[in-house]
């Protein structure tokens, strides 16, 4: 699996030739001036919550691409306003099969405001299952116990956290929860972005080291490669 990071909880994961695209927020931020939006590629979109700075670009990107967008019911309705048409509305709990494996709704304790200022429906992560690896992606949320359903029910080889705290969990939280879903591998995301979710990246690396973990904070615009 190839991943890409376009800024703050926005990545791309391409399996098997089918590009995953997670919270597309990549044009209003300034961190990320060096990407270029309309040559994102994307064959599904995934959309944790409604909040703008996970979806400010998802209704650009998925008219071009027509990539498949899953999200809540709630969102789904508001982008089918926006004029896209290719979504599909799932809630957590459920389960999708694609061409690239299947993808799980989790919980994710957090809220959801639409740009407009509607209801954007229950947040939620995602867990990806795929013959090249599963992997968590969990949007943004607190620490919760209902992670540890994750790593009873599944082997997760590399996880996507929030770190960033304030809104989110933090890395001291991030560190139980990789213990929850029983996965080591993390890839560290929300955060920097804004004054309120600034860290210092050193010190949070160290304290993953110092668990027994590894912390990948990905440079905007870089590729890695999981296995």
């Amino acid at each position: 699996m190839n991943i890409t990071y376009y800024g703050h909880s926005c990545f791309g994961v391409e399996i098997n030739g089918r590009n995953l695209l997670f919270d597309p927020f990549i044009s209003p931020n300034e961190l990320a001036k060096n990407i270029d939006v309309e040559t994102v590629p994307a064959d599904y979109i995934l959309i944790s919550h409604g909040h703008e700075d996970h979806i400010a670009d998802a209704v650009k990107i998925a008219k071009r691409t027509n990539a498949r967008v899953l999200c809540s019911y709630e969102v789904y309705l508001w982008l089918a306003k926006q004029g896209v048409e290719n979504i599909h509305p799932m809630n957590i709990g459920g389960k999708i099969k694609l061409d690239f494996g299947n993808v799980k709704a989790v919980l994710a304790v957090h809220s959801s405001g639409l740009p407009d200022g509607s209801y954007g429906g229950n947040p939620m992560g995602f867990v990806i299952e795929s013959a090249h690896g599963n992997f968590y992606y969990a949007g943004d949320t607190a620490l919760t116990y209902d992670m540890k359903l994750i790593g009873e029910y599944r082997q997760i080889d590399f996880a996507f956290l929030p770190i960033g705290d304030n809104f989110t969990m933090g890395v001291d939280n991030a560190i139980i929860a990789c213990d929850f879903i029983n996965c080591d591998d993390i890839i560290g995301m929300h955060y920097d972005t804004f004054a309120f979710i600034k860290i210092d990246q050193a010190e949070a690396r160290h304290k993953f080291e110092r668990a027994g973990k590894e912390l990948t904070l990905m440079t905007i615009g870089e590729t890695i490669n999981k296995k």
